[in-house]
């Protein structure tokens, strides 16, 4: 049964023991107890999962997304557009928040909910506009002494025409530099999925959090499997190939922590994954305590030298 067949059968059997559950004690003892023992199996297998059941899971169209994340973790954010330059790009979200009181910098990519959304945001593909907006804002938290926090959930930057004629390589790569180059921390969290040079775009950073079922890598399963096997259908097989799950980035050194998820994924019980996620972002920005900024900028360059 494939990963998608399970979560359908999960949410089938849970609907029914709810609705089961309202009538009087006693009427539906031996139901409740097969429809229990049910999903007990059904969660049993969600425990058991291959890496191309986590790229589902990582791009599950409910699957909590950045304004999630803000308004669960962050007080008294404030909108940042623009790049200042030529346009505003609703694939990258961000600006100026607290977090537990302290001032922060939060950014990240955007995917959008709607079809609507999804167009507007460019299915979280940011263009140099994006980048660059991006790269404001963290100019911004630098010159202010402000962590920065960016939440990456993206299939990549925009390969378009018009991206490349506004220089896409090049913003992205004024990020890289830029960011190599900070004496404030940088925490990324890793939310969805994490490819290619779009994530790497707003991820440099001193410690790289990962969600269970995110996935961080050069490019798509299915980009993979094109190029060396001429056929994307055989993406499951790339994904295991790949090594791009939290549980593997973490035994490379890429990942510096992995975050728990509801079994199922993160779309089951958001609020318990924000609690998860609050304190694995206390704890990350804990350990910059004490700290000099040019240990900061240390630090990171030793990561990615590491790497």
């Amino acid at each position: 049964m494939m990963i998608k067949d399970i979560l359908s059968e999960l949410e089938r059997t849970e609907r029914e023991l709810e609705t089961l559950s309202e009538r009087k004690e006693g009427e539906s003892g031996e139901e409740m107890r097969s429809l229990g023992t049910s999903r007990e199996e059904l969660l049993q297998k969600l425990k058991r999962l291959e890496p191309g059941d986590r790229v589902f899971l990582a791009r599950h169209p409910k699957r909590p997304h950045i304004e999630d994340f803000i308004a669960a973790l962050f007080t008294d954010f404030f909108e940042q557009r623009g790049d200042h330059l030529f346009d505003e790009d609703r694939a990258v979200y961000g600006g100026i928040a607290r977090f537990h009181g302290r001032p922060v910098t939060v950014l990240g990519t955007r995917k959008g909910r709607t079809v609507q959304e999804n167009m507007e945001c460019n299915f979280g593909m940011p263009r140099p506009e994006g980048y660059r907006k991006a790269l404001r804002i963290m100019r911004q938290a630098e010159k202010f002494g402000r962590p920065i926090l960016s939440f990456i959930d993206t299939p990549g930057a925009y390969p378009g025409l018009e991206a490349e004629a506004h220089g896409q390589g090049e913003a992205i790569a004024k990020n890289l530099a830029a960011m190599s180059s900070f004496h404030v921390p940088i925490l990324s969290l890793v939310t969805g999925e994490g490819n290619s040079g779009g994530a790497l775009g707003i991820g440099v950073s001193n410690k790289i959090l990962m969600l269970e079922n995110a996935v961080y890598s050069v490019l798509s399963p299915e980009g993979f499997a094109t190029i060396l096997w001429k056929d994307a259908s055989l993406s499951g097989e790339a994904a295991k190939v790949m090594k791009l799950t939290a549980e593997d980035l973490l035994r490379a050194g890429v990942a510096d922590s992995v975050i728990p998820e509801p079994v199922g994924g993160a779309q089951r019980d958001p609020e318990q994954l924000y609690q998860s996620m609050d304190r694995a972002i206390s704890q990350a920005l804990s350990s910059f305590r004490g700290m000099s900024p040019s240990e900061i900028r240390e630090q990171r360059f030793e990561k990615y030298r590491a790497i």
